[in-house]
């Protein structure tokens, strides 16, 4: 089983969102183990660059393995106030650390009940099972 953590929320897409610490404005942004697991070993990440606007559900960069390439969706809106440099030269950071090391971006929210409709650990774990049912 994918390792889920309980203290992130979860997009339908498999995206996570971790609040900084120090700035509750702020969004963490990944993918999860179940996906990374599932897009095999990552080659390139592709994102935005730092002031650019996302919106909730819009595709706001792209994952690439040898297998596919996937788009990465944000869970909220807002404008991206960090990328993840390390992962140009280390994309496969998403497969060794999706939690972690292998965060993608930060997002100061726009609008921050979005949180409320995305899942919990919970809700997640039975989204990742019916998944892997199909």
């Amino acid at each position: 089983m994918s390792e889920i953590k309980d203290d992130l929320r979860y997009t339908e897409d498999h995206e996570w969102v971790k609040i900084d610490d120090d700035d509750a404005s702020v969004a963490w942004i990944g993918v999860t183990d179940y996906a990374q697991s599932q897009l095999g070993d990552v080659v390139m990440v592709e994102v935005p660059s730092v002031g650019d606007e996302v919106s909730a559900s819009d595709a706001f960069g792209t994952v690439e393995s040898p297998k596919s390439v996937s788009d990465l969706f944000s869970p909220v809106t807002g404008e991206v106030v960090a990328v993840n440099d390390a992962l140009e030269d280390n994309p496969e950071l998403v497969n060794e650390s999706p939690y972690a090391d292998g965060w993608i971006v930060q997002i100061r929210m726009s609008d921050p009940s979005e949180l409320d409709g995305l899942m919990d650990a919970e809700a997640y774990a039975a989204h990742v099972e019916k998944a892997e049912e199909d």
